[in-house]
């Protein structure tokens, strides 16, 4: 926990750019891939997850 709010309070200021960057990517069908290769080196994976469900939904498999 410490190194997640570690890493989170390093890139704090980048943070909301890069998450809002990804869900504009996603929202306009573009690459989100390559997208969240850059997004992962600034924002932890809790971040993206809650970015991305904020756009998009929770996502439910067909059964």
């Amino acid at each position: 926990m410490n190194r997640l709010r570690a890493f989170q309070h390093q890139n704090q200021d980048k943070t909301e750019e890069a998450l809002k960057k990804l869900q504009h990517v996603a929202l306009t069908g573009g690459n989100i891939f390559t997208e969240l290769m850059q997004t992962v080196r600034i924002c932890s994976l809790g971040q993206i997850t809650k970015a991305l469900f904020d756009v998009g939904g929770q996502y439910r498999r067909n059964m």
